[in-house]
């Protein structure tokens, strides 16, 4: 059996666990190591269980304790080179990545990273490189795209390959516009390598969805300029003009930003 866990998903850190009962992977590791301990007893489950990480990009709320569970746990650590230098040249990183953990990764060619097939792809954002993942386990498949400046064909691709998808709602753009940002701010989350908004996240949804998806989470909202309700009623409204009734068609929930979720089932 599959399972997921978010551990954070947002500006304040975010990391995400997916493991059966063999074997795990965490995506991303931007929440502190003492914390995540914390969460892990919380539910039973240990850090000796981290087999790999996978990363989507350098920056700092998606790598900030990467080096340091890293080295005290030696994970191996994946990652494109060029995220793994941008991880090695950012100051939030304290302890890095020790080079014999170092694993490369390249997009749309799939590596077995232990029980996991995984095939990164091409995510547009300001950072170093980025990342989304396809992640296959027997005959499910998992998909993150995270930090999105805009949706590409690639991505419709993997999209419409999920049975499971973690996707980015990040804003409502007349609150990011009303909202205190500077300008340049304001500019860089709206633009084309910043972060999805809602409507975006939704025609996403509705043009690539199939038949096969079974649930979705949306992920890395926006504090000020989002809101977990106005988020879910925005994507499911632009879902149900396009005939797809959401919690029916298959299951929408939203990802907290600093709360664990619950454990999911991937069946």
């Amino acid at each position: 059996m599959l399972r997921f866990l978010s551990f954070g998903s947002g500006s304040s850190g975010n990391c995400y666990l997916l493991y059966t009962e063999t074997d795990s992977l965490l995506i991303d590791c931007g929440v502190g190591v003492r914390l995540l301990n914390k969460h892990f007893h919380n539910y039973g489950l240990q850090l000796s269980m981290i087999h790999n990480v996978l990363i989507t990009h350098d920056h700092a709320d998606h790598v900030k304790s990467v080096g340091s569970l890293s080295g005290a746990r030696q994970v191996p650590v994946y990652a494109t080179q060029k995220v793994h230098q941008g991880i090695g040249h950012n100051w939030c990183v304290r302890r890095k990545i020790e080079q014999p953990l170092v694993r490369f990764v390249e997009k749309d060619v799939t590596v077995q990273v232990g029980e996991f097939a995984v095939t990164p792809f091409e995510v547009p954002h300001d950072s170093s490189d980025c990342v989304g993942y396809l992640i296959g386990h027997n005959d499910v498949s998992f998909v993150l795209v995270t930090d999105c400046g805009h949706i590409t064909d690639g991505i419709r691709s993997y999209i419409s390959k999920a049975n499971y998808l973690v996707i980015e709602a990040n804003h409502e753009p007349e609150k990011l516009k009303s909202g205190p940002y500077p300008k340049y701010l304001k500019q860089r989350i709206s633009g084309p390598m910043g972060h999805l908004s809602n409507e975006e996240c939704a025609r996403a949804l509705a043009e690539n969805a199939t038949p096969g998806l079974r649930h979705v989470w949306l992920c890395h909202l926006s504090d000020e300029n989002n809101h977990p309700e106005l988020a879910r009623k925005t994507i499911e409204s632009i879902l149900r003009d396009s005939g797809i009734v959401a919690g029916k068609d298959f299951g929408l929930e939203v990802l907290k930003r600093k709360t664990p979720s619950e454990i999911f089932e991937l069946k």
